[in-house]
């Protein structure tokens, strides 16, 4: 955890917050703060700073907020992806986050099992998840994600409107341009399931103006494909 990051009910003063979860368990355990040190915090959707300790017990630990930073820049992206198994998820919503990701669209595919929609993560831990990420890269901004579990309607009346005015591209190893160099040109880019989309989905990509790409020979999962292809694409 590099950033502390807060919410409105962690307040109890216009300026003072207690924390006594999670994140109290890991400042106590691993930062091991003393009276007067200064922790770096952040409130959600908002500025970072510093959060002064000024009382500690076994329970919780009480700070003093003084903000005075924006968070990064976000990655100018739209980020459209299959649906992983519940475990990849977890790790993809983590990477998607600490790396500046602000748009997410899960989407289905042939190739996405049905029962990974019922899975209790993609309901119940995307904030989770998508929080240890920011807490990892020092964000406060928490992605936009969105569920799509209807390919064809998606692609023919949403996804249009989404990728107007960007770079559109779509992760596909086969008969495929090689990857762009790094820009800060906006971009919309699908990314396929174990096994990659099917032909059928690949020519409706390509029907919206999505260009094929690739990043090498080597095929890779999921959770390794994201960083790979956003370091490739933008200067992180």
């Amino acid at each position: 955890m590099n950033l502390i990051l807060l919410t409105e009910t962690d307040f109890y003063h216009s300026n003072c917050a207690e924390i006594d979860d999670r994140r109290f368990v890991h400042i106590k355990t691993i930062q091991k703060p003393l009276i007067g040190d200064f922790l770096k915090v952040g409130i959600l959707n908002g500025d970072k700073g510093v959060g002064e300790v000024i009382a500690l017990s076994d329970q919780a630990i009480s700070l003093r907020i003084t903000l005075s930073e924006k968070p990064p820049e976000p990655l100018p992206i739209t980020l459209l992806l299959a649906l992983p198994r519940p475990k990849m998820l977890k790790r993809v919503l983590q990477t998607i986050s600490s790396m500046g990701v602000k748009e997410l669209y899960l989407i289905n595919s042939y190739r996405v099992d049905k029962s990974f929609w019922g899975s209790p993560v993609v309901e119940k831990q995307i904030k989770e998840n998508l929080i240890l990420g920011l807490e990892q890269a020092g964000d406060t901004q928490l992605p936009n994600v969105y569920l799509k579990k209807r390919f064809k309607p998606f692609i023919e009346d949403e996804l249009p409107a989404i990728s107007q005015n960007s770079r559109s591209l779509i992760a596909h190893p086969y008969e495929a341009a090689p990857c762009p160099t790094p820009s800060r040109e906006q971009i919309t880019l699908a990314i396929g399931p174990e096994g990659g989309f099917i032909p059928y989905e690949v020519e409706k990509f390509n029907q919206c103006g999505f260009e094929s790409i690739h990043i090498g020979e080597r095929i890779l999962r999921v959770e390794n494909a994201v960083p790979s292809l956003l370091s490739r694409l933008f200067e992180i």
